[in-house]
């Protein structure tokens, strides 16, 4: 990968004659796209990465719906992230669960950063990796995407507590501290691991520590109830919280969502809170969903926590089924017209867009 990459994409967002015909192919109103496209855009939760790792998925080549008409995957790429008019987004590294040995995962985490980094590099005229808001900013104004990196699953790092040092240069934005597994930092909430909620250990509060001094951010998604709180009872109070893909069981129970004393907890501190994309948990009739279910979660932490504290974080490519009227990441700017529909000012738009996530990291990092 040292070529650089050059991308083929319409590039709707820096052409304002062109947002009638973008608002038309979608079949959404200008006032739509002038909102979606005057406003930062920024998804908390991109799992593209995965699919590189395990079937070489070339993320720097545009793709269609794939076998499976954007169920589970081919969500995202490159050029339609830059179509799509996404400026920002945390792209993660997933830990693979089944993997033995502690040493090993860092090594493979090693490896992975590298791979992730090198394949933003070779997009050099679309594309930078970015570590505050601060960078964000100038990635901007040099036309480019500014990428996050997360780690989905703090045992990518949990040989020790020293482990984290491995992180190069404070790239890692935030660590998801469990998956869809038990490990030693903690309890998932996964319906797949023993019923009995063990929390966080003795190690995952120092490991919450850790992060706090490294001020990486503390994800807990995929967290159990009883390690969510754990979390927050050593987490440092200055520091604002994500959870960065889920849902609310105020609208919709699920073992993956949040209940209205963990959205406050977040909101507490200062943090956002990012819903999923994924129908599972979101709603009935996952097949054949539509995205009001995205925006009735979304509404839902409005009027719990306040709008400062509602953002996205659609998981694609993470095995999710997308609702069919926004299969993939090209149909992003339909979720502003349902936004809009809802009678939301455009300042409640663009804040739930992207607006939110840059005020919390600009809070921990600059």
């Amino acid at each position: 990968m040292s070529a650089a990459t050059a991308l083929r994409y319409t590039d709707y967002r820096s052409d304002p004659s062109s947002w009638g015909a973008w608002a038309s192919s979608l079949g959404i109103s200008r006032e739509a796209i002038e909102v979606y496209a005057t406003g930062d855009v920024l998804d908390l939760h991109v799992d593209t990465f995965i699919w590189d790792r395990i079937l070489r998925y070339d993320v720097t080549k545009r793709h269609g719906h794939g076998a499976l008409r954007a169920r589970f995957y081919s969500h995202v790429d490159f050029p339609r992230v830059r179509e799509a008019g996404i400026t920002g987004a945390t792209w993660v590294i997933t830990t693979n669960p089944t993997r033995l040995g502690s040493g090993d995962r860092a090594r493979v985490f090693s490896d992975n950063i590298a791979r992730l980094r090198a394949l933003f590099a070779s997009a050099p005229n679309d594309f930078e990796v970015v570590r505050t808001v601060a960078e964000y900013r100038n990635a901007r104004k040099a036309g480019k995407h500014g990428a996050f990196l997360g780690i989905q699953g703090g045992n990518a790092l949990d040989r020790d507590l020293d482990a984290l040092e491995l992180i190069p240069d404070r790239y890692i934005l935030r660590i998801t501290l469990v998956h869809l597994s038990n490990s030693a930092l903690g309890s998932t909430s996964a319906p797949s691991f023993p019923t009995r909620d063990e929390g966080l250990t003795a190690f995952g509060r120092d490991y919450v520590k850790r992060l706090n001094e490294k001020k990486i951010f503390v994800d807990l998604a995929h967290i159990s109830r009883r390690g969510f709180w754990d979390a927050v009872g050593v987490h440092d109070k200055s520091q604002p919280l994500l959870v960065t893909h889920t849902g609310v069981s105020g609208v919709y129970p699920s073992w993956r969502n949040l209940d209205d004393d963990q959205l406050r907890a977040v909101a507490d501190t200062g943090g956002t809170i990012g819903v999923m994309f994924h129908g599972d948990f979101l709603g009935p009739n996952r097949w054949r969903w539509k995205s009001d279910a995205i925006v009735d979660h979304l509404e839902h932490i409005v009027k719990t926590v306040g709008e400062d504290h509602a953002s996205i974080g659609s998981d694609w490519d993470g095995a999710i089924i997308t609702p069919r009227d926004m299969p993939t990441c090209l149909e992003l700017p339909i979720l502003a017209q349902k936004m809009l529909d809802r009678g939301w000012s455009a300042s409640r738009v663009q804040k739930i867009l992207g607006g939110n996530f840059l005020r919390v990291v600009e809070a921990l990092r600059g």
